[in-house]
C-alpha cells in the first residue's frame, strides 16, 4: 500500500518543519509527502527544500483559497493507493504508518479518522487544551472516541481516505466553516465504509495561548450551524450543550450581581464542575499546573463554542440572513 500524505499550509514553516522531522522517522517507507502552501505570505519553501534528501516530498503554491480546497489540490496530485491529510499542527509517532496499514488490510474501510493528544514536551498551555479537547467533561470528549454519540466523523488533522473516495465524492465542497465534517458525512451517505483506527494516534500541539483557542473554538460552534445548512439532520442535542452551558454561565452571574438567592445553587454547580476537571486533569497529566489551565481551557471552550454556535444558529437558522 503507497500513501499520499497531504498537509495544507498557511504561514506556517516552523510547524512544518517538526512535522516533516516525525515523518523521516516513520517505520513504514511506502508513501509520499505533498505540501499544499496555501497563499501564505510565509511560505515554507526553503524548509521543505531540506528534506528533499530524505522524504519523496513535492511542494506547491497555490492562491489562497482556505484549507478544504487546498487538500483537493492535493488529492489531484497525489500518486498514492490512500490519502492521508494532516493539519500542519501535528507530530506523527513513528509506528503510525504501520499501525494505519496492518488496520486496513485486516479491515477494510474507504476512509478514517485517528484520534489525538499531547505529550509531555508540549507546553502546560498546550496540554491543558489537549485535555479539554478530549475530556468527558467538554464536548472535546466524542472526539476520536470509540463511545462516541452517534456516527463516527473522521477530522481532518487525522484523515484518511481511499483513492475511490475522491474519485467519486470528488473532496470538499466546501473550504472552512466544518469542511471536514460535511466531506465525512456526504461519504457515509454515498456508501463508503468510515471508521475509527483508535491506535493511529497523532500529537496535536494545537494552538499556542488561550485567545487564539478562544477564536479557533468560537469558529468551530459557527461552522456547526453551518454543516447543518448541507445536513439539518445531523445537528443533535448534543451540539447545544455548550450553548447552554455559556447561557447557564450567564445566568448565574446575573444571579451573583442582583444578589438573588438562587445564586447558591449555580455557584454549587459551576464548583461542581471545576472540581472534576480539575481532579481528572490531575489524574491524567499529573501536574497541578496543568489541572489548574485546564479549567481554563475547558472553560474557554465551553464558552467560545456556544458563543459562536448561538451567534449563526440567530444569523442562519433563526433570522436567516446569508
Amino acid at each position: 500500500m503507497f500513501f499520499s500524505i497531504i498537509i495544507p499550509l498557511y504561514n506556517r514553516p516552523q510547524e512544518i518543519k517538526e512535522l516533516l522531522e516525525t515523518l523521516t522517522r516513520q517505520t513504514y517507507t511506502q508513501f509520499e509527502v505533498l505540501i499544499i502552501e496555501d497563499g501564505s505570505v510565509n511560505d515554507a519553501k526553503a524548509v521543505v527544500e531540506t528534506f528533499a534528501n530524505c522524504l519523496d516530498i513535492s511542494y506547491y503554491v497555490k492562491p489562497n483559497e482556505g484549507q478544504g480546497f487546498a487538500r483537493n489540490y492535493g488529492f489531484a496530485r497525489a500518486k498514492g493507493d490512500y490519502f492521508i491529510v494532516f493539519d500542519s499542527d501535528c507530530l506523527i509517532p513513528e509506528g503510525y504508518l504501520d499501525i494505519v496499514k496492518n488496520y486496513l488490510y485486516t479491515n477494510h474501510l474507504d476512509a478514517y479518522g485517528g484520534p489525538d493528544g499531547a505529550t509531555t514536551s508540549f507546553t502546560p498551555i498546550q496540554r491543558a487544551i489537549s485535555y479539554s479537547m478530549t475530556s468527558p467533561f467538554t464536548t472535546g470528549g466524542i472526539r476520536g472516541n470509540k463511545k462516541g454519540l452517534g456516527q463516527f466523523h473522521p477530522r481532518s488533522f487525522n484523515m484518511g481516505i481511499s483513492r475511490q473516495v475522491w474519485e467519486k465524492t470528488g473532496g470538499f465542497i466546501i473550504t472552512r466553516l466544518g469542511e471536514d465534517i460535511e466531506f465525512s458525512i456526504r461519504i457515509h451517505k454515498m456508501g463508503f465504509k468510515i471508521g475509527l483506527i483508535p491506535d493511529a494516534l497523532v500529537y496535536h500541539k494545537r494552538r499556542t495561548d488561550f485567545i487564539q483557542f478562544f477564536k479557533q473554538l468560537h469558529f468551530f460552534g459557527r461552522a456547526r450551524i453551518n454543516i447543518y445548512r448541507f445536513f439539518p439532520g445531523e445537528l443533535k442535542m448534543v451540539h447545544f450543550f455548550p450553548a447552554l452551558f455559556t447561557l447557564f454561565l450567564i445566568i448565574t452571574l446575573l444571579l451573583n450581581i442582583i444578589n438573588s438567592p438562587l445564586k447558591l445553587l449555580g455557584n454549587i454547580i459551576v464548583l461542581v464542575i471545576i472540581l472534576l476537571i480539575f481532579f481528572h486533569s490531575l489524574i491524567i497529566n499529573r501536574s497541578l499546573k496543568i489541572a489548574f489551565l485546564s479549567i481554563i481551557a475547558a472553560f474557554i471552550q465551553l464558552t467560545a463554542y456556544g458563543l459562536g454556535f448561538m451567534e449563526d444558529l440567530w444569523k442562519r437558522v433563526i433570522i436567516k440572513t446569508s
